[in-house]
């Protein structure tokens, strides 16, 4: 596997991870009101770390890449992760 090769699979492996964070930052607004606890970069890498984390986890649980436990995984804790940073439980 060449150099380029590794780095379209890692890059295809993280994507949903940040395609992710980057709709759940920039709309989270329109689904908890009020004003961000957390300026909107700040979410969006910590969205990504969780997520990519969770990925990771997933890959190493279920032994390969995109099942749908991991899916779900990462959309619940990515989620959580931005009612935490919105403090949307108040």
């Amino acid at each position: 596997m060449s150099a380029a090769d590794l780095l379209n699979h890692l890059l295809n492996f993280v994507a949903p991870a940040f395609w992710t964070a980057a709709l759940l930052a920039l709309s989270a607004r329109l689904v908890v009101p009020g004003p961000p606890r957390v300026a909107w970069p700040w979410r969006l890498a910590l969205d990504a770390g969780v997520g990519v984390l969770v990925l990771v986890l997933g890959l190493v649980l279920t032994g390969h890449d995109g099942a749908m436990a991991t899916w779900i995984a990462l959309v619940l804790a990515m989620a959580t992760t931005e009612w935490c940073l919105r403090r949307a439980w108040r």
